[in-house]
């Protein structure tokens, strides 16, 4: 009878998901540990930075994304095709012009970040119009709960970037941060398999009601102000190390901050789960919270883990993720892993709050975002005086987000 019921069992298309994100995860994880092998810390600083880059990117596009998932749901008809249409155009334009922009100051951003060359930054901002498409085909798997489509275009962009940047590295005799760019650039192009694109009209794209474009521009405005504050606090440490110290130093802080992140990208897993359901529920008139603390609940659960593993094994997590060229990152590594985990917490916060038209989360963790820069800017004689500067904005933006969610439920 229970090999019965074993064999009879399904997935559901959201398990499925979260299982694939978990391998795309993974994947990218595994993409980032054999760069850290094959380059070694000085090349690897380089391959950080755009790695760095691609989070920024990815936390731009999740504007498009969170929008199209969010009125997915809510619209339906002439209106969600029309701001479909909407918003592969405008994610088009706005890519286009970024990439432009960091085309044409490719050579200033060399001097900027230290880079032994330029050809990099053209290569990467060739890719972004295709990344914000992309982005808005998400999101529309993602409203629509096409779970198994949102599935396969994340492990095409994934699969595609690891082995093709692998391959290219090997048989391409040019500079590694130009190789790595290129896989980039080939990984948007695949990642856009499948794809809604076939009813879009560039040209023909018809204008929302006045109600529903000003519910979709405030709740953009809202939404690219908090993917700000989230490329500031994710990725703004990273980018000050690779400025203020060495090619040795910001190759040995990128390896730490790959292992310290594993938080935050789980985290954002559950994220992606919690969004939909949230504006459903909401919806529906129904009570949100209780998905709140499921997956406050699992995130915490992990950071715990994550965090005393990271204390009590440092030597053995690094020699065997990077290899004794790293050792040096052993005393920081369970530090950097709570300053991680603390934003991680905070951003499911966040989040909620997002998908419920809420503005003070966002604003708190954009000052606390500035904040993080200043403190690094002011402090950062050592590398471990960068991460306790984290440590300390972020353990003052979760306590922030949790005065703010107690006194907002004690009103109700």
């Amino acid at each position: 009878m229970a090999t019965l019921k074993i064999s009879s069992y399904k997935m559901s298309p959201e398990q499925l998901f979260m299982g694939s994100i978990l391998l795309v995860n993974g994947g990218n994880y595994l993409y980032n540990l054999l760069l850290v092998r094959l380059l070694g810390p000085e090349a690897f600083s380089e391959a950080a930075l755009l790695v760095t880059l691609l989070l920024v990117l990815s936390f731009m596009g999740m504007t498009f994304q969170l929008a199209t998932t969010k009125f997915a749901v809510l619209f339906s008809g002439t209106e969600w095709s029309n701001f479909k249409n909407k918003s592969y155009k405008q994610a088009f334009v706005i890519g286009l012009i970024i990439g432009l922009l960091i085309i044409a100051f490719s050579t200033k951003l060399q001097v900027i970040f230290n880079t032994n060359g330029y050809q990099m930054f053209i290569i990467f901002g060739l890719g972004i119009p295709l990344y914000f498409l992309m982005s808005v085909n998400r999101g529309v798997f993602q409203g629509k709960l096409q779970f198994k489509k949102l599935s396969i275009t994340y492990q095409t962009e994934m699969w595609s970037r690891l082995l093709l940047t692998l391959g290219f590295l090997l048989i391409i005799p040019l500079a590694s941060g130009t190789v790595i760019a290129l896989g980039i650039l080939c990984s948007f192009i695949l990642g856009m398999f499948p794809s809604n694109l076939k009813d879009f009209s560039f040209w023909n794209t018809k204008p929302l009601s006045p109600e529903n474009a000003k519910r979709v521009y405030n709740f953009l405005i809202l939404t690219a102000s908090y993917e700000f504050t989230q490329i500031i606090i994710n990725n703004s440490d990273v980018l000050l190390v690779k400025h203020y110290f060495n090619a040795m130093d910001a190759g040995l802080y990128a390896s730490l901050a790959l292992i310290g992140r594993v938080v935050y990208f789980v985290a954002w897993m559950f994220v992606m789960m919690l969004l939909p359901q949230v504006i459903q529920k909401q919806k529906n008139g129904e009570a949100t919270s209780p998905i709140l603390f499921k997956y406050i609940s699992y995130i915490s659960l992990l950071a715990v883990v994550i965090v005393i593993a990271c204390y009590l094994f440092p030597n053995l997590i690094i020699n065997l993720m990077f290899g004794g060229a790293y050792l040096e990152m052993t005393s920081l590594l369970w530090q950097y892993a709570l300053a991680t985990s603390l934003f991680a917490i905070s951003n499911i916060f966040t989040y909620y709050f997002l998908s419920l038209d809420k503005y003070m989360p966002v604003i708190l963790s954009g000052v606390l975002g500035l904040s993080q820069i200043v403190l690094v800017v002011l402090y950062h004689n050592s590398l471990k005086t960068v991460v306790q500067m984290q440590i300390i904005a972020m353990s003052v933006l979760l306590i922030l987000q949790l005065i703010y969610f107690f006194n907002k439920n004690s009103k109700v």
